[in-house]
């Protein structure tokens, strides 16, 4: 079931607003909380002013989110991460204001961007990553005000293409504003029939397309001297009013705001007698340009006549004042209730409201982004807190992923190493870590307990008294210890010692979990529109058909975990019963006991092998090799026959297709140990420590 929505546009101006109005009444007709959020704001975050639609569906449906919760950024603000070169930034911390809601709400309505402001040329992209990274279904807009059939077609073709290419999953188009006899729902439906969307149109409605005389007065920053009281009149058109009265008269029309000069009383007299005249057309107010005032007996004579329309004076000239006016779109109010009812109508009269709500609630995204990805380990992190211990205390990418973890409240973290030294670090690096807790191994009260634990675990190797000291200074071996005994629920090494010194003291006391007699890793694959599972690429050399299947297993078992649904593709050179080798004849063999040892723990668990790469992953190529299998070109966790095979396809991916690598994250042992790479980043590191934790919340 879908828990959210987002509702973007071809362009600007499509009216979008409106259909916001019709879905959020529709969602709530079937879901009891449900929130509002627009990632980009046009309005200044320094101004007074607030976004309208914000405000439109917040005061319209009563809605009880705080303002400054119901959108990510200004475009303003928008435009200094991006010129920074902080696009991910930008992304991420959108993603985390949206976050905030989801965790509040059964459903959060989603509006994107408005096309109409500095950052317009960056607008699509960022529609369609925050789209993705969300995880919404889309409903786009567009409109055929001002173009023609064919135009309107090409634009909804294009933003239907480049958001496909972002994995982004379209569940309607509706255009706006078609015109009588339109046949844009068939030809449009015959252009995209290969689409699984619903199409929908709704036609020109001039009450809606025309300003309100309080929208006018807010874009044109004008005074309003008379008449606040029917700021809610809508203006039909403009008329400039400069010639001689007799000559005037019959130039407007009955809806006509009349722009004129402050100092022509003559005028201005004549329009607001007009308004009781029967053989005239009643204007709908009236612009006094160049910051003119009718002079004082002008202005009693005025206040005199009854029910008098609204009368604005503006500063700019009388042509610049007609230029800005009629560049003005109109929008629906929040406090214009005619033109909010006559939208639901018309969204109600339309759209099949039932086919739409079904289709949006049963919409199930299956597209994982990275940063979904990431964030949702933070998250799951946070749920339950562990105790991470981090035996690389004075190691920067350490200390900064320690802040951002405590910042965040993910987990609780413990830091080994000389303690001035860390502190002396923290402090240089403008860090807050005040309440960290720091562990100088030569000074903790656990040192001799810990050396003769060691020295009981392991004597019957041969190890000493003095070999136990000498170990339980090492601090790969003591934050190890501190797992072993429950001091701390799991550890993270790795950014500065080797894989063999962050792994030997597992091996060595932690163990295995019980019926699992390999420890294996996997890399968590995070591609630009899904997330694979790699094992094993970094613990066994070359496994045998036993070790390969509990290498499946336990990698299916650790997708389940971190929510991948797993499809488990073993790989080799050759697909299906086509190959012969020993290499072939060992995954063939080591498919046959995972399909075993599934049947006991997981008998829903999917298995295919051997699989080819390509097979595994390509529908196209699947339905050429193995047209009949439920994993060969879905699969989602991949199994490599030896470590040579899996660790070069993982930095092959890595670098080739831009993905970010997680891990290697450890299974199969009794308790969670993870290995950094040397190279690793602050990010890498957080992430490894999130996963350490979830896997200790499993325990």
């Amino acid at each position: 079931m879908a828990e959210n929505l987002y509702v973007t546009a071809t362009e600007a101006k499509s009216g979008k607003s409106a259909i916001s109005l019709g879905i959020m009444e529709m969602l709530l007709r079937n879901v009891k909380k449900v929130a509002f959020f627009r990632p980009l704001i046009t309005v200044n975050s320094n101004s007074n002013k607030r976004d309208n639609d914000i405000e439109l569906l917040s005061s319209y449906f009563k809605l009880d989110t705080p303002y400054e919760e119901m959108y990510g950024f200004t475009t303003a603000q928008a435009l200094e991460y991006i010129s920074h070169g902080k696009y991910s930034e930008l992304l991420e911390e959108s993603v985390a204001k949206y976050k905030t809601l989801e965790e509040k709400y059964d459903f959060v309505l989603c509006e994107g961007t408005d096309f109409d402001g500095a950052t317009s040329v960056f607008e699509f992209d960022i529609n369609a990553d925050i789209i993705n990274n969300l995880g919404c279904p889309v409903i786009l807009v567009s409109s055929e005000y001002n173009k023609s059939e064919d135009e309107t077609i090409r634009a909804i073709e294009m933003s239907t293409e480049s958001l496909h290419e972002k994995a982004c999953n379209i569940v309607a188009t509706i255009v706006n504003r078609t015109k009588p006899g339109s046949h844009i729902v068939k030809n449009l439906k015959k252009k995209l029939q290969d689409q699984n969307q619903f199409i929908f149109s709704i036609p020109e409605e001039k009450t809606l397309s025309n300003p309100s005389i309080r929208h006018i007065a807010e874009k044109l920053n004008a005074k309003v001297l008379y008449g606040k009281n029917q700021l809610n009149r809508h203006v039909k058109g403009f008329g400039v009013a400069a010639m001689q009265l007799r000559n005037v008269l019959s130039k407007f029309k009955a809806g006509d705001m009349i722009i004129t000069p402050g100092d022509r009383a003559d005028l201005i007299v004549a329009f607001l007698s007009s308004i009781t005249s029967t053989t005239m057309p009643n204007i709908s107010g009236i612009i006094l340009t160049g910051g003119l005032l009718p002079e004082k007996p002008i202005r009693k004579l005025i206040e005199g006549f009854p029910n008098i329309v609204p009368i604005l004076s503006v500063e700019e000239n009388t042509f610049e004042a007609a230029r800005l006016a009629d560049n003005i779109h109109a929008v629906i109010s929040p406090k214009d209730t005619s033109k909010i009812m006559k939208a639901l109508a018309l969204f109600e009269n339309n759209i099949d409201v039932p086919a739409l709500r079904d289709r949006i609630i049963q919409t199930k995204i299956t597209v994982i982004t990275p940063k979904m990805f990431e964030y949702r380990l933070l998250q799951r992190a946070r749920a339950q807190k562990k105790h991470i211990v981090l035996p690389e205390g004075t190691e920067e990418r350490i200390l900064r992923a320690a802040d951002f973890l405590l910042r965040r409240d993910v987990v609780d973290i413990s830091l080994l190493g000389p303690k001035d030294k860390i502190e002396n670090k923290i402090k240089q690096l403008g860090l807050q870590l005040n309440d960290v807790n720091i562990i100088d191994i030569t000074k903790s009260d656990r040192y001799e307990y810990y050396t003769m634990t060691y020295l009981n675990l392991r004597k019957h190797k041969g190890i000493t008294i003095e070999n136990a000291h000498d170990f339980m200074l090492d601090s790969s071996y003591f934050g190890t210890m501190m797992v072993y005994k429950g001091h701390a629920d799991g550890m993270v090494s790795g950014a500065v010692h080797t894989t063999r010194n962050t792994l030997r003291p597992s091996f060595e006391f932690i163990k295995t979990k019980p019926g699992i007699n390999t420890i294996s890793s996997v890399f968590f694959m995070c591609l630009e529109d899904r997330v694979l599972v790699y094992g094993d690429c970094a613990v066994n050399p070359d496994p045998n058909s036993q070790e390969l299947a509990e290498i499946a297993i336990s990698s299916a078992q650790t997708a389940k975990t971190f929510g991948i649904e797993p499809r488990v593709a073993m790989l080799s050179y050759s697909t299906g019963e086509s190959g012969i080798g020993a290499e072939v004849s060992k995954v063939r063999e080591a498919t046959k006991i995972a399909k075993e040892i599934a049947k006991k723990i997981d008998p829903d668990l999917k298995i295919e092998g051997p699989l080819q790469y390509d097979a595994a992953i390509d529908p196209v190529v699947a339905k050429t090799k193995l047209p009949n299998s439920e994993v060969a070109g879905r699969a989602t966790v991949f199994i490599f026959p030896d470590l040579n095979t899996g660790n070069n396809t993982y930095k092959a991916v890595q670098r080739s297709a831009n993905a970010i690598a997680i891990g290697p994250v450890l299974q199969g042992l009794n308790k969670p140990v993870n290995d950094l790479s040397r190279g690793c980043t602050v990010s890498d590191i957080v992430n490894t420590v999130a996963i350490t934790a979830i896997q200790a919340q499993s325990e």
